[in-house]
């Protein structure tokens, strides 16, 4: 069984990644004590950048392998915005309905709803970069949340595939295409 640490405090996001590795001889731990470590600033210019950040940030907190992701959503309409602003679009302290809230009111009336979702993971051992992986889903921007499952901005992002937005899909479902399982999957295939 090997053994990955994951550099996030995000319950949501650890618990996709447990699903995703939930048959592969793979055991995923936050990282001892996270809330207890001091943040790091995620001061980078892309996805790829704040992930390594991230992950260097926490490796000295333990040994072995450590991976640690930056995601978000990127608008069309919107130059790419929210991006790697997209937990803090609304500001520092923002929750997830307050950045569903300011970004359906930057796109009223814009008729392009096109939107992706990026992920990029960062594995590190040691502080040294093991290696960048990273996934994309494309979907389109609703004008209302659907869905009580998720988080983020998932009951705004419908997916036609699917036919529902992320936010009313099962986790399993989810994981199947989304952003973070491909990127995962990645990291997995060259840990496996």
């Amino acid at each position: 069984m090997i053994r990955l640490y994951c550099a996030t405090g995000n319950a949501g996001k650890l618990r996709e990644f447990r699903l995703a590795a939930n048959h592969a001889p793979v055991q995923i731990e936050p990282v001892p004590g996270y809330k207890q470590i001091p943040p790091c600033e995620e001061n980078g210019a892309t996805f790829a950048e704040n992930a390594l950040i991230k992950a260097r940030h926490y490796a000295p907190y333990v040994d072995g392998l450590l991976f640690a992701d930056d995601s978000g959503l990127v608008v069309e309409a919107l130059d790419g915005a929210p991006g790697i602003y997209s937990a803090r679009f609304a500001g520092p302290n923002a929750n997830d309905a307050a950045n569903n809230r300011l970004l359906l009111e930057k796109l009223r009336g814009v008729p392009n709803r096109a939107a992706s979702f990026v992920c990029v993971i960062a594995m590190v051992e040691g502080g040294v970069e093991k290696g960048i992986y990273t996934g994309r889903v494309d979907g389109v921007l609703l004008e209302e949340a659907r869905g009580p499952g998720g988080f983020g901005y998932d009951p705004l992002f419908y997916y036609p595939p699917f036919a529902c937005t992320f936010g009313e899909a099962s986790e399993e479902q989810k994981f199947v295409v989304s952003h973070r399982g491909q990127a995962f999957r990645s990291l997995l295939s060259q840990v496996l």
